[in-house]
């Protein structure tokens, strides 16, 4: 009959067994989590100091210690002092398996992180919460926190605000939380992962409870010495270190040697890890783990008296952690955090829409304004590039005037000079003409008039065609000082004849009086004219007047 009760209640709690793992893991991570998070992220405070010196001997004064440092830091507005202080009342009410208050714990600093943008915190929050999602069987979001705080610490990382050890954190929880599920495999890859980064950083400690979880995980797989050897290597580092975790360590090893048929040891473990928890009032979870392993040792051994002891004991302190009452809270995942994130988040939007709206008026007034200053400035430098542009017309039209004014007066000069120069030469062609004259009718009367003398005389006043083209041409030249210029710079074929015919055709000489001028017949006259057309490169019906004029 006894038996037969022992198997009944061994059914019963074989279903919960998992459940019970996986909080074993739990509280095992919190300690973790707390003890890297003490050594890093905070800095020492002495309530703080004092709560964690009772919090293995007398939790209620430990409570009462993190309470007071949490509403004093707020007070002070020490948001960061704060959050340690709450997370460290969190973890301590999660090992006296409050788990409501925990749970509140947790995500009141979570919402003082995130709003204080505190990335580490956050990280450290968001894994004690994948935790307690993993404790109630919600794996999907157990695992998205999980990756929320990995995510975090490997941006901080990248900006150097954190060290490789974080990581080592990170992984340990991944690889618990797949060994738990049975995911053996997975788990071991993640304490690869563990021991890759402290090949890479050497100066990471060994961290000893990866140690332990990975010497488990060998034993799981059969090879019991080595596993053994780790667990039992860790046990001197816990004893020094953090005596509470004794727990586990003596746990697991009391499950190993279980599982390799040494049943004396496995026995003597399992005692030991009940005393441990006796001793330092922690992990009452596991507690309940090792009353299960022992009556199933005591079944295998038959004796039954100590197997239903075990079992009683276990489904007390089961009772105690998972009631109904006690853990109602939970269950219904009253998550404060999104209900209070999405109400900031609905205040964030509304604003964010009125502040859109003022930025669009603002960015239509200053387009509009925009606008008109840019058709102002256009309309003005238009009108003033017209008015520019007019006065310099204006100049122009003006500076043209002046420049017609002045050539007419200089062609009127011009015109003047060689007009005066024309009738000049021309006295000079009827003054020989006069002499000519003269001396022809001296020649007819030759009775009482000396010839001779009288020829000398009119020499002496006739000008030669050479002495007259002379004069002629120094005046031509005065007044006419670019005329053979252009002349010979366009024509440099041009001879000393051609150029007199050019000069004389300028001022409109006749073919006479050029042959007077020039002392050659008119008939050398038109010769000459030809042949210049010929140089110039005219053509029969082009103008040699005109055609000089333009010199």
């Amino acid at each position: 009959m006894i038996f037969f009760l022992v198997n009944c209640k061994l059914t019963i709690l074989t279903n919960l067994t998992l459940m019970k793992l996986i909080y074993f893991i739990y509280c095992s991570s919190l300690l973790f989590f707390n003890i890297c998070i003490s050594q890093t992220n905070f800095t020492k405070d002495s309530l703080l100091t004092k709560a964690n010196s009772l919090k293995f001997k007398n939790q209620d004064s430990a409570i009462f210690y993190l309470n007071k440092g949490y509403k004093l830091r707020l007070q002070q507005k020490d948001t960061l002092k704060a959050i340690e202080f709450l997370t460290s009342l969190s973890d301590l009410y999660a090992h006296q398996i409050n788990y409501e208050k925990s749970y509140d714990g947790y995500w009141e600093a979570l919402l003082l992180a995130d709003k204080s943008k505190d990335s580490i915190s956050k990280a450290n929050i968001y894994l004690g919460l994948g935790w307690l999602y993993t404790f109630y069987k919600r794996n999907d979001e157990a695992l998205k926190y999980f990756e929320h705080s990995l995510s975090i610490r490997k941006k901080l990382m990248a900006s150097k605000k954190l060290n490789n050890g974080f990581l080592i954190q990170s992984y340990f929880s991944f690889a618990s939380f797949h060994r738990v599920n049975e995911n053996n495999e997975i788990a071991s890859k993640y304490l690869d992962s563990i021991n890759y980064v402290r090949e890479i950083n050497p100066s990471i400690e060994i961290d000893f409870y990866s140690k332990s979880e990975s010497g488990y995980l060998l034993t799981l797989k059969g090879d019991y010495d080595t596993g053994l050897q780790k667990l039992k290597s860790s046990l001197e580092y816990f004893k020094k270190n953090n005596p509470s975790y004794l727990v586990i360590v003596y746990a697991l090893l009391g499950k190993t040697y279980r599982l390799k048929g040494n049943l004396t040891d496995s026995e003597k473990y399992f005692i030991k890890s009940l005393e441990v928890s006796s001793i330092y009032n922690s992990h009452l979870d596991y507690k309940l783990i090792v009353f299960e392993e022992l009556h199933k040792l005591y079944s295998e051994q038959q004796n039954f008296l100590l197997a239903n002891e075990s079992l009683v004991k276990a489904k007390d302190l089961h009772e105690k952690i998972y009631s109904v009452q006690n853990n109602q809270h939970l269950f219904e995942i009253k998550d404060k955090y999104r209900i209070e994130q999405k109400k900031q988040e609905d205040i964030a939007k509304q604003q964010r829409i009125l502040q859109l709206e003022q930025e669009d008026k603002v960015w239509m007034l200053k387009s509009i304004i925009l606008i008109v200053t840019i058709v102002f400035i256009l309309l003005f430098g238009y009108l003033s590039i017209r008015n520019i542009r007019n006065k310099h017309k204006s100049e122009k039209l003006i500076i043209r005037e002046r420049q017609k004014e002045r050539l007419k007066r200089h062609q009127e000069v011009l015109e003047l000079k060689n007009k005066e120069l024309t009738e000049s030469a021309l006295r000079l062609i009827e003054k020989d003409e006069f002499i000519s004259s003269i001396k022809t009718r001296l020649s007819d009367q030759k009775d009482n008039v000396d010839v001779s003398v009288i020829k000398r005389i009119l020499k002496s006043i006739q000008g030669t065609p050479q002495s007259n083209w002379s004069e002629f041409e120094a005046r031509f030249t005065t007044i006419n000082q670019s005329f053979y210029k252009g002349l010979k710079s366009n024509f440099p074929q041009l001879k000393q004849t051609d150029l007199k015919i050019c000069a004389l055709v300028k001022l409109n000489f006749p073919s006479k009086d050029m042959s007077k001028l020039l002392g050659i017949s008119v008939e050398s006259v038109h010769t000459s004219r030809h042949r210049l057309r010929k140089k110039l490169g005219l053509n029969r019906n082009d103008n040699l007047e005109e055609f000089i004029n333009k010199f």
